[in-house]
């Protein structure tokens, strides 16, 4: 592996063997590509059923947003000039998503937050040992089928709750400055190394995988990491 891909590899982790399957996820919970590609991942895992270890690499896709975040309608004018031009894009994302059995409710979405005090969250998960794509799964669900502004403390801490995360761990967690630059350095890291967008999945270290791609992909993905000729070549849409 290249030195620019290698960049988002945890110092302190041990390279994982060809024998089980290591997935580092980069991504950010009001992403909906993000949604759809952790939904197909895990469709994909349950196809192989293989030993795996699944992690979380945090990714903002608006790093500027303010604190409180911005209204919904606010934000989609900002970043395709109005609601009504990006209905057909909210329109197909739903049908897709339907397929995975996620349910978009971009009807119900007021706000879109600033993810940081959430990916601050999942690091907690990390930490504390508590299965992170679990959690990602309630976070993105809260946010997409349910409307909830992943960004206040108090939702947070009522999701983390049924992850057996205790209110004092969160609370500590989201004050403390230090695992902050945690979850900053590594989503540095991550746009260090070349990465312009997400879902992507970085494959035992050997394949990184762009986008929300089919089951079939990904499990053809795990086969060429797990057991093929390693590359850190960017592959998108298909491999090949």
């Amino acid at each position: 592996m290249s030195q620019r891909l290698s960049n988002i590899v945890r110092s302190n982790d041990h390279v994982p063997s060809n024998a089980a399957l290591h997935v580092e996820v980069i991504a950010d919970l009001i992403c909906p590509f993000c949604y759809l590609g952790k939904r197909r991942l895990d469709e994909a895992l349950t196809a192989v059923r293989g030993p795996c270890e699944i992690s979380w690499y945090p990714w903002e896709l608006n790093p500027t947003m303010p604190e409180s975040g911005l209204s919904f309608n606010d934000y989609l004018a900002s970043r395709f000039g109005s609601a009504v031009a990006v209905q057909p894009v909210l329109d197909g994302l739903a049908t897709e998503g339907a397929k995975e059995g996620i349910e978009f409710r971009f009807d119900k979405i007021e706000t879109v937050p600033n993810t940081l005090k959430a990916h601050q969250l999942m690091y907690l998960a990390e930490v504390e040992g508590v299965d992170q794509s679990a959690l990602a799964e309630d976070l993105m669900k809260a946010f997409f089928a349910e409307g909830k502004n992943i960004g206040k403390r108090e939702v947070l801490t009522d999701i983390a709750a049924q992850h057996g995360l205790q209110p004092e761990a969160v609370e500590r967690m989201l004050n403390d400055e230090k695992a902050k630059q945690v979850v900053l350095t590594r989503e540095g890291q991550a746009r260090s190394s070349g990465i312009a967008g997400v879902p992507g999945f970085l494959l035992n270290r050997r394949l990184f995988l762009v986008g929300a791609q089919d089951p079939d992909s990904i499990v053809n993905a795990f086969d060429r990491a797990m057991f093929g000729e390693g590359t850190d070549r960017l592959v998108s849409p298909a491999l090949n």
